[in-house]
C-alpha cells in the first residue's frame, strides 16, 4: 500500500464504506451502512469546533479598539498577528514530527483548556490591574502573552482537528471550515451590537471588550463538552473502528511502523499533499497581509469614522462565510483550477495599494468595501475546497497527517502574511 496519489472521487464517502462487511444471509460481505446523525447532530459538533478554535483570535482582534485605546502607542493589530502565529507556527512544527507519537484526544482537549485560559487573561487583568486606566503597557505585555498563548492553543486544536476531519466524510471537513468563519461572523456583529449599545467612551470599549471574551469563554466550555460526547454518536463510532480496521490492515501488510518508516511516510504524504499546501500559503499571505492590519489601520472614512473598520471587517468575515459554505453548494474538484485562483489573488496586492495611492475614486469607501468582501469570498470558498481536497489525495490511515501538513502550510501563510502585512507602513 503506498501513497499514490488518489482522486476525490476515488476517495469519496461511499469508497470509506468499503472496508468494513457484514455477511448477508446468501454468505456473501455486504457494506455496513453508516449509522443515522439525527438532526445532523455530527455535523452541528464539528461547525462548532470550528466556530470555537478561532474564537479567541476573532475576539483579540475585535476588541481592536479597546486595546488601541489603552495602548495608543503600540501597533496593536499587526503584533497580535506575529505573536499568534509564529508561536503557532513553532507548536506545528513540532506537532508534525510527533503527531504519531501523541494522541489528537488529548492535544485537542489541552489545546480547548489553554484557549479558556488565554480569554481569561483579558477580563482579570482588567478587573485587578487595567481598570480602564491608559498606558499601563506591562498590562499590553502580558495581553501579547495571552495572545501567544492562544496561538499554541490553535496550533494544538486546529492541526489535531483538521488532521481527524481528513479522515472522515468531506462534509465534516466543510463543517469545520464553515465553523471558523461563523466564528467572524459572530464576533462581528456582536461587535456592531455593543458599539451601538456601549457609549464610545472608555467605559464602553472596556464592557464590549469584556462581553467578547465572556462569549469566546462559554463557547470554548461548549467546545470541550461537545468535542467529548462526538465519540460518544454511533457516526463517530463507526468511523472511529474503520480507522482502526484499515490501520491494522497495513499493519498486516507491512509489520510495525519503525521511526524510519515514519518519516518516510510524512514525506511521502507531504510530496503528495504539497500543491494544495503551496495554494493555501498563497491564500493566507495575501489574506494576513491586507486583513486585518490594512483595514483597521490604513483606510479612513470621514463619513463612517470609527464605524468604517468595523463595516469592513464585518464585510470580510460575512463572504468568508458564504464562501466557505458555498463548496457544500458547488465543489471546485479541479485541483489545478483552484491553486492557480490562489495565485490569482496576488492581484489584492496592487488593488489595494490603488486604495491608498491611486486615482481619488479608487480611495473612497466603495471600492475598498467591495475589495474586501471579494477578499473575504475567495480567501473562504479556495480554502474550503484545498482544506476538503487534499486529504483525499493520500490513503485513509494518511489522512490524519496530510491534514496536519495542510495546517502546517497555512500556519506558514499565516506567519508570513502577518509579517508581510507591515510593509504597508514602511
Amino acid at each position: 500500500m503506498g501513497l499514490a496519489a488518489k482522486t476525490p472521487e476515488e476517495n469519496s464517502e461511499s469508497s470509506l464504506l468499503l472496508p468494513t462487511t457484514t455477511p448477508t444471509p446468501d454468505g456473501a460481505a455486504a457494506p455496513n451502512k453508516v449509522p443515522n446523525d439525527p438532526f445532523h447532530l455530527t455535523y452541528i459538533i464539528y461547525f462548532t469546533l470550528g466556530l470555537g478554535y478561532l474564537l479567541p483570535w476573532n475576539a483579540f482582534i475585535t476588541a481592536v479598539d479597546y486595546f488601541t485605546y489603552l495602548y495608543p502607542d503600540a501597533s496593536v493589530d499587526r503584533i497580535f498577528s506575529v505573536a499568534y502565529m509564529l508561536v503557532g507556527l513553532v507548536v506545528l512544527l513540532i506537532i508534525v514530527f510527533y503527531a504519531q507519537k501523541s494522541d489528537a484526544y488529548v492535544r485537542i482537549n489541552v489545546g480547548l483548556a489553554l484557549f479558556v485560559v488565554s480569554l481569561l487573561i483579558v477580563p482579570v487583568l482588567d478587573l485587578v490591574y487595567i481598570q480602564g486606566r491608559v498606558g499601563l503597557y506591562a498590562g499590553f505585555y502580558v495581553t501579547v502573552a495571552a495572545v501567544a498563548l492562544s496561538g499554541l492553543a490553535d496550533a494544538l486544536v486546529q492541526g489535531s482537528l483538521i488532521g481527524a476531519a481528513g479522515e472522515l466524510p468531506e462534509k465534516y471537513m466543510q463543517a469545520i471550515v464553515a465553523g471558523t468563519a461563523g466564528s467572524g461572523v459572530l464576533v462581528s456583529f456582536l461587535r456592531i451590537l455593543t458599539k451601538a449599545v456601549y457609549p464610545q467612551t472608555g467605559e464602553g470599549l472596556r464592557k464590549s471588550a469584556n462581553l467578547y471574551f465572556a462569549v469566546g469563554i462559554v463557547v470554548m466550555v461548549i467546545c470541550i463538552v461537545f468535542y467529548n460526547v462526538a465519540p460518544r454518536i454511533p457516526v463517530m463510532k463507526y468511523y472511529a473502528e474503520l480507522k482502526i480496521q484499515t490501520i491494522n490492515e497495513e499493519k498486516e501488510l507491512k509489520g510495525p511502523l519503525t521511526g524510519s518508516v515514519l518519516r518516510s511516510t510524512l514525506w511521502g504524504v507531504v510530496g503528495s499533499v504539497k500543491w494544495y499546501g503551496i495554494g493555501i500559503l498563497l491564500i493566507y499571505i495575501v489574506t494576513l497581509a491586507i486583513f486585518p492590519g490594512y483595514i483597521t489601520e490604513d483606510v479612513h472614512s470621514e463619513l463612517l469614522k470609527d464605524w468604517y473598520a468595523v463595516i469592513l471587517i464585518t464585510g470580510y468575515n460575512v463572504f468568508d462565510l458564504v464562501g466557505k459554505a458555498l463548496t457544500s453548494v458547488y465543489l471546485l474538484e479541479n485541483s489545478k483550477v483552484a491553486i492557480g485562483g490562489t495565485v490569482a489573488r496576488l492581484l489584492f496586492f496592487p488593488l489595494f495599494y490603488g486604495c491608498l495611492h491611486g486615482p481619488a475614486f479608487f480611495r473612497t469607501e466603495i471600492p475598498v468595501t467591495i475589495l474586501t468582501c471579494l477578499l473575504g469570498l475567495t480567501n473562504g470558498y479556495l480554502t474550503s475546497v484545498l482544506m476538503i481536497l487534499a486529504p483525499k489525495v493520500v490513503q485513509l490511515q494518511h489522512a490524519e497527517t496530510a491534514g496536519i501538513v495542510i495546517v502546517l502550510f497555512l500556519v506558514v501563510g499565516l506567519a508570513a502574511g502577518s509579517l508581510v502585512s507591515w510593509f504597508w507602513v514602511i
